[in-house]
C-alpha cells in the first residue's frame, strides 16, 4: 500500500455507512483499540441517525470496547478529503455517496446490524474485528 508513504503528516482512516449508528462505528471502535500509534479512527454517514445501535453497543461491550459515547456523524468532502483511507462497511453506493470514492477506497462489504438478533450482530462484530485486525498489520508494516 504505497499510499501510506505519502501520508505521513495525517493518518486518519474513515470508516463509512449510511446511518453510522453500527458497522463504521464497532470499526471505529475496534481500530481504536488496535491501531499503531499514530493512526486516527473515525466514522460517519450519509444519513446519520441520531443514535447508535443499542445491539452494536451491547455485542461491543461483550468484547471490553464501550463505544456507548460515540456519536453518528454526518460525512462530508472535508473529512473524506482529509483521510488517506476510506473504508465502505458494504452499504454506499456511488450514487449514494460519490465523495468516499475520491483517491484510496476499499468496501468491506458487511452486513447491516440494523434490525438483527444480538447472535447475528456478534457475527457481524468478529467479521469487522477481523477485518480492522487484519488492515492493522497492514498498518504496522508501513
Amino acid at each position: 500500500m504505497k499510499f501510506f508513504e505519502k501520508h505521513k503528516e495525517g493518518k486518519k482512516i474513515l470508516f463509512v455507512c449510511v446511518e453510522n449508528a453500527g458497522r463504521s462505528q464497532m470499526a471505529e471502535g475496534f481500530l481504536r483499540k488496535h491501531a499503531p500509534d499514530g493512526w486516527i479512527p473515525v466514522s460517519a454517514g450519509s444519513r446519520p441517525t441520531p443514535g447508535l445501535n443499542p445491539v452494536a453497543v451491547e455485542a461491543m461491550k461483550e468484547v471490553g470496547i464501550d463505544i456507548s459515547k460515540q456519536k453518528p456523524k454526518e460525512l462530508s468532502e472535508e473529512l473524506v478529503r482529509s483521510s488517506f483511507l476510506k473504508v465502505s462497511m458494504g452499504c454506499i453506493d456511488q450514487a449514494e455517496c460519490p465523495a468516499v470514492f475520491l483517491g484510496n477506497y476499499q468496501d468491506w462489504g458487511i452486513e447491516d446490524p440494523k434490525g438483527k438478533p444480538i447472535e447475528k450482530v456478534r457475527e457481524i462484530r468478529n467479521e469487522i474485528e477481523k477485518k480492522v485486525k487484519e488492515l492493522v498489520t497492514t498498518l504496522e508494516s508501513n
